[in-house]
């Protein structure tokens, strides 16, 4: 419970310090796009059930990214609107990245409790693979790289998140995210 209080006051804190910031950047993305700048996608969210999730729009309608767009996405500040998910409760600010569909609702065994977390904004896999797009760009092959190395690793960290979960943990990871 102390966790869900303290999602619900950051995410208003930062929407009520943001909200210029969320307007500029959704017109930022809407002009880089040429298309609305918001995205809007399905994942997999807490005990399996699919929740719509939120982030500014960094690629157009023929799969281009430019500059804007790469800033975007190397910043994070595409995923501001993920604020908006803490505050419904679809997601906390820290807890295992929400996958798209195949991935964490198909888990088996053990692997499943991860779905009893609520999705995050942030994790410690998310630290340790804050470079995944250059790391995948780098491989022959990289959804097996994926599939095979990075997200059984996640599947893991996850999971030692699951038994070992502290709100002085979360503080620690927000604060390596932001500044680490």
């Amino acid at each position: 419970m102390l966790k869900r209080i303290f999602d619900i006051v950051l995410s208003l804190l930062a929407l009520f310090l943001c909200w210029w910031l969320l307007i500029f950047l959704y017109f930022i993305a809407s002009l880089s796009t040429n298309s609305n700048g918001l995205f809007v996608q399905s994942r997999i969210g807490r005990y399996g059930k699919p929740f719509s999730i939120y982030k500014f729009r960094t690629i157009d309608s023929h799969g281009i990214m430019n500059a804007t767009s790469r800033f975007l996405r190397r910043s994070k500040l595409d995923e501001l609107p993920q604020l908006i998910n803490v505050l419904k409760g679809d997601m906390s600010f820290v807890g295992p990245r929400p996958d798209i569909p195949g991935y964490y609702d198909v888990l088996t065994g053990e692997n499943r409790k991860i779905l009893a977390l609520r999705p995050g904004i942030t994790s410690a896999a998310s630290i340790k693979y804050r470079s995944e797009e250059a790391l995948l760009s780098m491989q022959s092959d990289p959804l097996h790289y994926n599939d095979n190395i990075i997200y059984p690793d996640k599947i893991q960290m996850n999971l030692d998140y699951y038994y070992n979960q502290t709100f002085f943990g979360d503080i620690v990871i927000l604060w390596k995210t932001v500044f680490g």
